[in-house]
């Protein structure tokens, strides 16, 4: 579903949906020079907080999403944030489901590893404490997708993409039947990205030892989370990653 005109304006010479103010405040270097980094994060942590606002009133949920590049688009491109769509599902019975009516603009947030970062680890004075982190905010227009079979092809889809990513490779097949059931109770969207802005805070603004011992203290903590969050510090410096 396109876009309700009066919600749009152009900025740049490009349509942007009124969304604006969510947009994140990223500074010069936090920001990811690859956009790949940007729809890694996305497909490595696909559960995103869905945020909407109804006469003022702002409302979130927490939805599985995947991505799927937008029609006229390659499937093996690095989607850009005006060419790639968002679907996801939720309760049909959750207000916000209710409340996005015919379509309505909308942002999903994405966080990815963080980790607090005490001054002692640093080794110098002064120093302040810290919080490094990785998040992607992708804004545009959210339009509910029709029930039944456009419905369940999200679910299915979503079922195969979290599975080959994140599960043990689970069949659905036997199933099927259970997803038909489930179905009514179930509502699915999509989002049309306008815009999309990621943060990858990792000590880029301390000097290359302190940097070190940071990645260091966090990889010996032995998390994964935290080794995700080490990888991507050995990224952003420039450095093979451990």
């Amino acid at each position: 579903m396109a876009a309700d005109p009066k919600q749009q304006r152009k900025i740049g010479g490009r349509s942007r949906h009124l969304t604006d103010g969510n947009d994140m405040y990223v500074p010069a270097q936090y920001q990811a020079e690859d956009p790949s980094w940007t729809w890694e994060l996305i497909d490595s942590h696909p559960l995103a907080t869905l945020i909407t606002a109804t006469d003022g009133v702002p409302l979130a949920s927490h939805v599985p999403t995947i991505r799927r590049p937008a029609p006229e688009s390659d499937d093996d491109a690095v989607p850009t944030d005006t060419h790639s769509i968002l679907v996801g599902h939720m309760n049909r019975v959750n207000p916000q489901w209710t409340a996005i009516g015919t379509g309505c603009p909308a942002l999903l947030v994405y966080t990815g590893p963080d980790r607090y970062v005490s001054p002692t680890v640093y080794g110098v004075t002064p120093a302040a404490p810290t919080w490094n982190f990785t998040a992607v905010h992708a804004n545009g227009w959210l339009s509910p997708l029709p029930p039944g079979e456009p419905t369940l092809a999200v679910i299915r889809s979503t079922v195969e993409a979290l599975e080959g990513r994140h599960g043990a490779g689970w069949d659905m097949t036997s199933s099927l039947d259970y997803f038909d059931r489930l179905l009514p109770g179930v509502g699915a969207f999509e989002l049309r990205v306008d815009r999309v802005d990621a943060m990858f805070k990792l000590s880029q603004d301390q000097a290359p030892d302190v940097r070190d011992r940071v990645a260091a203290d966090t990889a010996a903590t032995g998390c994964g989370h935290h080794r995700e969050l080490v990888r991507l510090m050995a990224r952003a410096a420039g450095r093979d990653e451990p």
